[in-house]
């Protein structure tokens, strides 16, 4: 493999917590994405069904954490992280694994803090890549850490 394309601001961000985001959890962003992934039990849709079976209302689908709350003018591309020089064209999400603590149900305000935990750099078939690996923590008004999100990007 050729030079590194991981540089010292890249390495220095490693571990730095982006400016926290707010998602909205609701009873009808519960119910499309459940209905969009085939999700057929009540406890997605109904609220006495969820209830009855001693969630605190409607629950929101494992990967749906809410919607992000939208401030027309309020934050900038530069809030979602710094962008870095990286000379290759192309990007592929290379994976997404959710852990879930607690359940998340209609009416919850989760807010999300994203770091990235490492970069690495491979040679594929395809050529040198880079592989930029993130973690994203939600958390609940109480505090409570509900989920937590690992995900990598590929450059390449």
């Amino acid at each position: 493999m050729a030079e590194s394309v991981i540089t010292d601001e890249m390495r220095t961000a490693i571990g730095v917590e982006s400016a926290p985001s707010t998602l909205e959890v609701t009873t009808v962003g519960c119910r499309l994405f459940a209905r969009a992934v085939g999700h057929t039990d009540l406890i997605f849709y109904d609220e006495a069904a969820a209830r009855e079976r001693g969630y605190r209302g409607i629950v929101a689908p494992p990967g749906f954490l809410g919607t992000p709350v939208y401030q027309p003018g309020g934050r900038d591309p530069e809030a979602m992280g710094p962008r870095y020089k990286i000379p290759y064209k192309r990007i592929l999400n290379g994976g997404t694994s959710y852990q879930h603590f607690e359940p998340v149900v209609a009416g919850d305000v989760i807010t999300s803090r994203s770091h990235i935990t490492e970069f690495r750099e491979r040679e594929g078939t395809m050529g040198a890549m880079l592989i930029t690996y993130r973690e994203t923590v939600y958390t609940r008004e109480d505090g409570a850490v509900v989920a937590k999100m690992y995900g990598n990007i590929i450059n390449y």
